[in-house]
This record gives structure tokens, sequence and C-alpha cells, in this order.
């Protein structure tokens, strides 16, 4: 007994003799895994499947063929139309960080050999607020996707309308839905695929409006947040409310697909639906 309290206090003092592996414990079931491992899932926790956040730059390694990705509209940048004090500032410092101009990456890429237009949104960036940029460049992308006849992916992540930018960030909510539907009425196919969170103006405007809905496992969707619609409505809510699975069980979200299976989804779908490619 006191041989293995020996080890333990000197372990202590002298530390293990093996490098450690630095590990990742999940904020949902606590449990600690290997990084390596965690990032081999491409962020999914082994135990719990819980899907951590990727960068936009992360999601379009994973989602498009490789070296198929071209960029649109990368050098957008938003002003200060309210003149919000330090808004420009903190633009700086996140640009600095993330090596983003904002809180979108679009353009165009090929999946399964089947090319589509592609907006992926970063909550690393101020939440993937929606601003004048972000609302920008989701209309461009459609608009661009209807000259060229292709299809649009949008990769949905909000906590909502940029507050900095007052109501030019509110206007961005009719005109993304504007260009939805112009893209729509000339039988353009829309696939929108909510990521953790997916809350405010971006969850009233775009990112319900896709033809095909697809969800992350147990993301967080909805407008307003679950304490802010208890204390409206004097009741409360289901434990589940405004997870993916619940959201699917009352039909705004079509599946549930998890991240491995992503690419091949859809891949699937756009073949389906007529968009022609070479599988790669």
């Amino acid at each position: 007994m006191f041989d293995d309290f020996f080890n333990v206090v000197k372990l202590r003092f002298n530390g293990s003799d093996e490098d450690e592996k630095p590990s990742f414990k999940c904020p949902r079931c606590q449990s600690s895994v290997p990084v390596d491992k965690y990032e081999e899932l491409y962020r999914v926790c082994p135990n719990c499947n819980y899907h951590g956040r990727l960068s936009a730059a992360e999601r379009i390694a994973i989602t498009v063929d490789k070296d198929s990705f071209s960029e649109l509209d990368p050098e957008m940048k938003s002003g200060d139309p309210i003149e919000f004090p330090d808004y420009q500032e903190k633009q700086q410092e996140l640009r600095s960080a993330t090596g983003l101009n904002d809180a979108v990456v679009t353009g165009t890429a090929t999946i399964k050999g089947i090319e589509a237009a592609i907006g992926v949104m970063d909550s690393h960036y101020m939440m993937a607020s929606m601003g004048s940029v972000v609302g920008e460049k989701i209309t461009r992308l459609f608009e661009y996707a209807s000259e060229k006849g292709l299809p649009v992916i949008l990769f949905t992540a909000s906590g909502g309308a940029r507050m900095q930018e007052g109501i030019v960030s509110l206007m961005q909510m009719a005109k993304t839905s504007g260009a939805v539907k112009l893209h729509s009425d000339k039988g353009g196919l829309y696939i929108t695929v909510l990521t953790d969170p997916t809350t405010g103006g971006v969850t009233a405007s775009f990112a319900s409006l896709g033809d095909i809905i697809i969800a992350e496992p147990k993301v967080l969707i909805g407008f307003a947040g679950r304490r802010v619609i208890e204390s409206t409505m004097k009741q409360r809510l289901p434990e589940d409310f405004q997870l993916a699975e619940f959201m699917q069980e009352k039909g705004f979200v079509d599946m549930i697909v998890e991240r491995k299976r992503m690419r091949a989804t859809l891949g699937h779908i756009l073949a389906l639906h007529g968009c022609s490619g070479k599988e790669s």
C-alpha cells in the first residue's frame, strides 16, 4: 500500500516518463478523449456523438472535392454604418485572429464531381452574426448560382443579426430571402445544412428556406432563446426543445446527417436532383 502511495507522490512531483497526449474534454458528456482521435473524427466526440464547431476552412476541406473550391468576393469587408463604439477595432482584431474578412465564406466547388455554389458561415467571427457583408455575399452567391445554373448549399451557424450594424443588419433578412426566391423561380436547388447554433434572423430568413433542410445531430436551431420563450409563454418547454431532433419531429428539418456522412449525402442529393458531374 505504501509503495503505491509513494509511486503516486513521486509521479506528482516528477511527472510521467511518458509524454501525455493532449486531450479534449467533451462539453456534453464530460469525457476526455485524445485530441488526435477527436480531430480524426472531424471534431466529433466518439462517446456521445457531440459535433464540435468547425471553421469555414475546415468545413470546406471535409466537404468538397480536393482543390476544387474557388472563393467569391474574398476581399469584401463591413463598414461602420451606425458608428458603433469600437466596432472597427473589434473587426480588425477578428480579421487578424481568424484570417477571415467577415463571418461567411462563399464560392464554387465540386462535391463528388458535381459543381455547386457553396456558402459556409463561421461562428469564430462574431458568432457568425449577419451584417451587411454576410447578407451581401450570400445574395451574390445566389445570383451567381442562378446565372450559372448551379445548386446552392449553405452551411449556417449564427447568433442572428449583428446589432453593431443596426437596421442595416435587419435588412439582410429581406435581401437574402428575395435572392433565394429568385433562385427558386429559375428552378435552382437550394440545400441548407444547419450547424450549431443556427438562431435569430438567420433562422428567420435564408436558413429556413431550403428546398431540403439538413441538420447535424443535436444542434441548436431556433429564433429567440429558450428563457425568453419560457418567460413569455409562462410555461416549461420540453428538454429537447430547439434541438435538431425536436425540429425534425415537428417537420422543420428534413433529415439529420452525421458529419462523417455529410459529403456523401450531399453528393447523393445533388445526383438525385439531376445535377451532373463525374464521380470523384
